[in-house]
């Protein structure tokens, strides 16, 4: 018998913000969708730009949000070759269509 898969969040947030249900803006506003609740800021930083990305989508989720508004990103360059990724936007919930 097999084991039930476990859930990956990084993984379903992912594939949510490619198929267009979790939308980020650089603006403040989503063409189309009104805005129920402004929930907050979320930030995430790391080295890896694609998992710094996406846990602030996850750490948006987790206060209800929907979509992300105002995203800004920044990248230090360290001598050493390396990166830091700080990935910030504004929470939103999203009005139901």
């Amino acid at each position: 018998e097999r084991a039930p898969a476990k859930a990956d969040p990084v993984r379903d947030i992912r594939q949510r913000f490619f198929l267009g249900a979790f939308p980020v803006a650089t603006i403040d506003g989503l063409e189309g969708r009104a805005i129920a609740a402004v929930l907050g800021l979320v930030v995430s930083r790391g080295y890896n730009s694609e998992e710094t990305f996406f846990g602030m989508l996850l750490r948006a989720e987790t206060k209800g949000a929907q979509g992300i508004i105002g995203y800004r990103e920044n990248i230090v360059f360290h001598p050493d070759g390396s990166r830091f990724y700080t990935c910030y936007g504004t929470a939103v919930a999203l009005e139901r269509r």
